[in-house]
């Protein structure tokens, strides 16, 4: 592993990676690749093609979710993919999520188990609650604390949880989350958030991280893309990687993953960082966790 410590605009620091195989820590010390694939909206029938394709260019970080409805086709994507690429199951990270229909601890129990069958895996290397919903995630938590502490999840970790709601969460955890997996682009750059799992040891995950096509044709990025000779989507991914965020953007072209990871081969100045992170307007393309509910 290559990593490369740098101090945020905050004067923190944090782990920039270098390439796209390299992982980033765990404050449970497990290593985590820090650009991976995201597969939401991907059909079940149409994902094991991207997913194989991915591994054999690379990607060791595979994210789904139950509530995709894609984890069979994410576990033969996963089959082939490491077939093709000739490596064992142990070099990749893999992802999945409790749905938000069954957050009492026996549910999550099987939501976990019903998981790994439609995966055809021994383990989930990171398992997350995927919303917070009305604040019923604690009997989830204590479940998915369990399936840890038996050695069943390599890590444990929420998504799309406020400040609010992770506090709410460690007031009783015993297990602190390893990870946050929010919406996350120029325009939601979560600052609150990120500020407050920096200083619990919690890192931060982008889903959405090109805001779903709605940046391509910012004219301050395409500017600073042209800068660099790279597309928009590349300057927003290494805006990500420069601020030490994990980020999972989706794609089912060949062409497209290849290209979101060529992103190791260029920086963006100080001054450009700054120009991108002035974009922020707290625009959400997703639902709103406070005012979500399910």
């Amino acid at each position: 592993m290559h990593t490369l410590n740098i101090l945020s605009n905050e004067g923190d620091e944090i782990t920039m990676i270098t390439n796209l195989q390299d992982r980033v820590q765990l404050n449970n010390g497990v290593k985590m690749p820090g650009f991976g694939l995201g597969v939401f909206q991907v059909e079940d029938g149409n994902v094991a093609g991207p997913v194989a394709e991915a591994i054999k260019q690379g990607y060791r970080n595979i994210d789904t979710a139950a509530i995709y409805g894609n984890e069979a086709g994410v576990g033969e994507g996963i089959k082939a993919g490491l077939e093709a690429a000739g490596i064992s199951r142990e070099e990749l990270f893999v992802t999945s999520k409790v749905w938000n229909g069954g957050l009492s601890y026996d549910e999550t129990i099987q939501a976990y188990e019903d998981s790994l069958t439609k995966l055809g895996l021994d383990y989930l290397d990171l398992y997350l609650i995927h919303w917070p919903g009305d604040n019923d995630y604690q009997e989830s938590w204590r479940a998915m604390e369990d399936l840890y502490q038996a050695g069943k999840i390599k890590a444990i970790g929420v998504c799309n949880f406020t400040t609010a709601q992770l506090e709410n969460l460690l007031k009783d955890a015993r297990v602190t989350p390893v990870l946050n997996q929010v919406e996350l682009h120029p325009r939601l750059d979560q600052h609150e958030v990120r500020a407050f799992a920096a200083k619990h040891n919690i890192l931060i995950e982008a889903w959405a991280p090109l805001m779903q096509g709605g940046l391509l044709q910012d004219e301050t990025l395409t500017a600073i893309a042209n800068n660099h000779g790279k597309s928009v989507a590349q300057v927003i991914l290494r805006w990500d990687i420069q601020n030490g965020i994990i980020t999972i953007p989706k794609s089912v072209k060949a062409e497209r993953i290849a290209a979101n990871a060529d992103v190791f081969d260029f920086e963006l100045t100080a001054e450009e960082m700054a120009t991108i992170n002035a974009m922020n307007t707290d625009t959400r393309v997703g639902p709103d966790p406070d005012t979500f509910r399910f």
